[in-house]
């Protein structure tokens, strides 16, 4: 995609007075994500009136870029950098005074429909439309966003965030509140609901502290140098499919009816229902070598599973890996390999209510170490439960939101399916691949 880069800015804080060097350490929850970055895009259709060039540079631009000022005074950290100083056992993020977000305005010419919709294309046009923090750099930003006008149809919000600072849910909690106050319409700084007003309190994050330095140990090398994807191959493809409300519930009596075990000890949750259909749609789609060894991974929220609970607010990272080692491919090759995937997945987050923090941290350790080459990874990004389709700036809520990140491996993503119920999925695959993927998904909801 040819992206024609209008102007960049650099967008401060909002705030009364000048304030003070901020420093925030970062907890055991965010030394996993220090070389990680964020990636989505959010996918916004213009009437014929809203979508001129005249009316997006004089209208919509000024309130994006003034609204931004505005959230980043509520989620400062946001404008800083991650740095780690040599005297220092672990990094944190910094912000002085006049630190800035940067926000990069481009245009490009391409049929929004074909971009933003859900059908397959190629991956590299959703990867231009995000930026990458630079790789040399060993004091990465936060944040780096990226707007995107298709002249007299739509516009794009790309999203780059630093995962060191910012999980999926506290990505949300920023666009949601970005969204609330442009809409606002209020000059001046305005309130937050408590749903989204961000808490820095990091006393809330009671984990052992051993846990952080076999964290850091696990990261390897001392350095915050967040990898570039790199170049995405042309005969890479992304496809968004979706799951009703009424295919999520035919699976879940299929996962009834097909396995041996009591209802009651069944998982049967929207988020396991999916990942497992997903999951054995991927494994058939690579086919034979049944001995293969595969894992499937997925971050949990631990906001509510800590006690005394996260603040809801919380503005950091609450998530850790969660993985399904010690598998071959055959287990979800067969006909009953739709059901095993939900016993699986379904015992592994039914387990995190017996698990504290240190021994699933343990676990994951220990699996990683006995990870073989050539494994098969399943891992998700994103939630059917962070509600982003809400997200109206004041000229419409979104028509499709994306996973950049996704591109890079054999990643699933999941959101909710436009405020109508059910789960919108994504995954990236090479052409040969996805018509297979996409044959075994829609036979799989069919018979």
């Amino acid at each position: 995609m040819v992206l024609n880069i209008i102007k960049i800015s650099h967008v401060s804080p909002y705030a009364d007075s000048l304030y003070d060097p901020l420093v925030v350490p970062l907890t055991f929850f965010d030394l996993k994500w220090l070389k990680d970055s964020v990636q989505q895009v959010v996918f916004y259709k213009l009437t014929e009136s809203s979508s001129s060039r005249k009316f997006f540079y004089s209208v919509i631009i000024p309130k994006l870029e003034a609204s931004l000022s505005l959230v980043l005074g509520h989620f400062l950290p946001l404008a800083g950098h991650v740095t780690w100083n040599p005297q220092d056992p672990k990094p944190c993020i910094v912000v002085f005074p006049h630190d800035t977000v940067t926000l990069t305005v481009s245009e490009s010419e391409e049929d929004f429909s074909s971009v933003s919709g859900k059908g397959k294309r190629l991956a590299s046009e959703t990867r231009a439309l995000v930026t990458e923090f630079p790789a040399s750099c060993d004091s990465p930003c936060v944040l780096s966003l990226q707007v995107t006008l298709f002249p007299n149809q739509g516009f794009c919000i790309g999203i780059t965030a630093n995962h060191a600072v910012m999980d999926g849910k506290t990505v949300v909690n920023f666009y949601k509140s970005w969204a609330h106050i442009c809409k606002s319409q209020t000059h001046g700084n305005i309130l937050l609901p408590d749903d989204l007003t961000p808490s820095l309190d990091r006393t809330i994050i009671n984990v052992p502290a051993y846990l952080e330095a076999k964290m850091l140990v696990l990261q390897g090398e001392r350095t915050l140098k967040i990898p570039q994807a790199g170049e995405i191959g042309h005969d890479i493809f992304r496809i968004t499919l979706e799951l009703t409300l009424e295919n999520v519930e035919k699976l879940r009596e299929r996962a009834k009816s097909e396995s041996t075990r009591s209802h009651s000890e069944l998982h049967l949750s929207t988020f396991v229902l999916a990942y497992a259909y997903m999951w054995t749609c991927l494994v058939k789609t690579h086919g034979g070598q049944g001995e293969r060894p595969v894992r499937l991974m997925y971050a949990a929220d631990f906001r509510n599973r800590l006690a005394p609970p996260v603040h809801k607010g919380y503005l950091g990272n609450c998530v850790f890996p969660i993985g399904c080692f010690g598998h071959k491919a055959k287990t979800f090759l067969g006909e009953d390999g739709f059901v095993k995937a939900v016993e699986i997945l379904g015992d592994s987050v039914k387990g995190l209510r017996l698990l504290g923090i240190e021994q699933l941290c343990e676990l994951y350790v220990d699996g990683k170490k006995r990870v073989k080459p050539g494994t098969q990874l399943g891992t998700i990004a994103g939630s059917n439960r962070f509600g982003l389709y809400g997200s109206d700036f004041g000229w419409g809520k979104p028509v499709n939101t994306e996973f950049v990140s996704i591109d890079r491996n054999e990643a699933f993503s999941m959101s909710e399916r436009d405020m109508s119920g059910g789960v919108q999925v994504g995954l990236c695959l090479k052409k040969h691949e996805m018509h297979v993927f996409i044959s075994l998904f829609n036979d799989g909801l069919v018979n």
